[in-house]
């Protein structure tokens, strides 16, 4: 074989190398893309990593209250990227017993010279709890308005469920709050009419 036909046979192989390695550098950025709404589309499913949605209870639907077995319910309040705002709940923590609603306020204030809108992430520990604690009632259901300045006392309505694993007695809510002023504006915003452009 000739050198010539040696050298074209190398640039060939090169070429078709190269474009594996952009076809699988493509194919892990979309899987590292899709990967976020997989994960939290199965801790939704499962309840894994204390994720809480979709654990609104019916009020009207309760169970029997366990009178034979207490549970702590502790609170962690944070504001995510270090905000000045005060996010803080009026309790540490309660005992109650399964079955049982209970109402805990938390209070907020925008120390900010600015309105915004802030969302609370709910989080519960430990991860196998997360199924079990039923909100009735909570700010974290949607975007919290506040002005600049402005304070609020806000409640969360739960409940313990009695099929909570008889080895857990500390169960941990936590909530984030995040500034979510710029997503907000952008959800509001009216669409613009193309006739009028």
């Amino acid at each position: 074989m000739s050198e010539e036909a040696q050298d074209g046979g190398r640039k060939r192989s090169s070429r078709q190398h190269g474009l594996r390695l952009v076809v699988v550098v493509v194919a892990m950025f979309g899987f590292g893309f899709a990967l976020g709404p997989i994960y939290d589309a199965l801790c939704k499913v499962t309840g894994i990593n204390g994720k809480t949605s979709g654990m609104q209870a019916n009020a009207e639907a309760l169970p029997a209250i366990d009178t034979s077995r207490w549970v702590t319910v502790q609170f962690i309040t944070t504001v995510n990227g270090g905000r000045p705002w005060e996010f803080r709940p009026e309790v540490s923590e309660v005992r109650v017993h399964p079955g049982q609603l209970s109402t805990v306020s938390f209070h907020a204030k925008n120390t900010e010279g600015r309105d915004l809108v802030a969302q609370a992430v709910p989080n519960v520990a430990p991860w196998n709890a997360a199924k079990h604690l039923r909100k009735t009632e909570c700010f974290c259901f949607n975007n919290q308005m506040f002005k600049a300045g402005e304070s609020k006392e806000m409640p969360v309505r739960f409940m313990i469920d009695p099929a909570l694993p008889a080895d857990v007695d500390v169960v941990t809510l936590s909530y984030t709050f995040f500034d979510v002023t710029e997503s907000a504006a952008h959800k509001t915003a009216p669409a613009k009419d193309p006739q009028q452009s």
